[in-house]
């Protein structure tokens, strides 16, 4: 798909795209609960869709029903296929490779894309100490898994991701680990954590957390057999901080426009975008539980984007039009993206004319020039895209985006969104 952006005035109201994040957690809750979960809100981006599948071939059953809920039917974790792809999501790899490893079947995990490059050697390290047998390709993917997982106490890195811790506190709970503790060094993407604590806890699973250095599964009574044996519930996917932080800076690039659908009290980690807004001098308002953000003179920032990595993309496009110099940390979280993307961002938009520096863990936009409109690439990255696009709304001339089908990762109807706000494009 290529897409042509011309220079826009965007206003209105828009509603933020549901959360893959939190979306996918409540799929592996539901899948491991015994009983009826419905899910309000669905997300329907390409992850999404993957974890849907996921949890099928791993024995749940989901209908799909009129109001556009889900009904998930689940008795834990049964195989009915001896293959899971996870297509391109890394959160969905890491995650339920763990849980499948809950069953005594031998199962291969797969996926597609960039995911096929991404490192899993994590799984190497650390399966054998839980009594799982695992035979990968290099550290890589497909893995062939045969479980059942017995936990254990273990210490893992948490320095590449913390999508693998997700996966085994999940699998943990759900297996009725009892006095036994994870342990981590080097913790990133704290936040994430918060929201996968959450969402257990929302599904009757509890973890101690000692300081983001220790989870442990204590004897409540709550979870003595280890099964969520809930009969019927329900779980509301949040609106998405990662997909809104695109939005939230095109409006204080092009345009008043109001953003609902959004908790300041989510534990989604790329909320912190309203801090980076706020530093950079954007106008910016909350209002009966709405975003109201509009352009404004815009000065350069500081912002540590370490716990929040997929903040980024976003954060370059606002970064373009402040005046100066603006410094986000954390560039050693962009190599095993969808595309290694401080590169990537470093070469797109050059060609847009904003000259991006790599100095260790730091990332240097030099920005307040004018932008010019060019022939830019997605690189396969959903995030690249948006970007890309959000940039060139306040660009001169016309921006003609490649490989622009990338957004069906994460927020499908992201063009479309910015269309309806008023965005002058061309979808090819």
């Amino acid at each position: 798909m290529i897409v042509t952006v011309l220079p826009s005035v965007i206003k209105g109201t828009i509603q933020a795209p549901s959360s893959k994040s939190s979306m996918q957690r409540a799929c592996a809750a539901a899948l491991l609960t015994h009983g009826t979960t419905w899910i309000f809100n669905p997300g329907n981006s390409n992850d999404d869709i993957a974890a849907l599948d996921v949890i099928q071939k791993l024995g749940a059953t989901v209908i799909k029903n009129n109001d556009g809920s889900l009904t998930v039917s689940s008795k834990g974790v049964a195989p009915l296929s001896q293959e899971i792809n996870c297509g391109e999501s890394g959160l969905g790899v890491r995650m339920f490779t763990p849980i499948a490893a809950l069953s005594s079947k031998e199962i291969v995990i797969s996926g597609t894309g960039s995911l096929l490059t991404r490192p899993m050697d994590f799984f190497d390290d650390i399966f054998p100490k839980l009594g799982i047998a695992i035979k990968s390709n290099n550290g890589k993917l497909p893995l062939l898994i045969k479980g059942p997982m017995m936990p254990r106490d273990i210490e893992v890195d948490g320095s590449l991701s913390s999508q693998f811790l997700t996966g085994l506190l999940m699998a943990f709970g759900a297996a009725g680990a009892r006095n036994v503790s994870i342990k981590v060094k080097n913790l990133k993407s704290k936040p994430y954590i918060d929201l996968t604590l959450q969402v257990m806890k929302h599904f009757g699973w509890q973890v101690e957390n000692k300081n983001y250095k220790e989870f442990h599964f204590g004897e409540p009574a709550a979870q003595a057999s280890g099964i969520n044996k809930k009969l019927q519930g329900n779980y509301t996917v949040e609106g998405d901080w990662s997909g809104g932080a695109f939005l939230l800076v095109a409006g204080a690039l092009a345009g008043d426009i109001k953003i609902k659908g959004l908790d300041m009290y989510s534990a989604q980690a790329d909320k912190a975008i309203v801090e980076a807004l706020k530093s950079s001098g954007a106008k910016f308002n909350i209002d009966n539980e709405a975003f109201d953000v509009g352009p404004a003179p815009l000065k350069s920032f500081y912002f540590d984007a370490t716990d929040c990595p997929d903040l980024f993309p976003p954060l370059v496009a606002l970064a373009a039009y402040c005046e100066g110099i603006t410094t986000i940390k954390g560039v050693s979280r962009l190599a095993h993206k969808e595309s290694n993307r401080s590169l990537s961002l470093q070469e797109e938009f050059g060609k847009m004319g904003v000259l991006i520096k790599l100095d260790g863990d730091n990332m240097m936009i030099q920005g307040g020039a004018a932008l010019k409109g060019a022939v830019v690439t997605s690189h396969h990255d959903h995030r690249i895209a948006m970007a890309c696009a959000v940039a060139a709304l306040k660009a001169w001339g016309q921006t003609i985006i490649t490989a622009a089908e990338a957004v069906d990762k994460s927020y499908p109807a992201f063009f479309s969104d910015i269309k309806l706000l008023g965005a002058d494009l061309n979808i090819k």
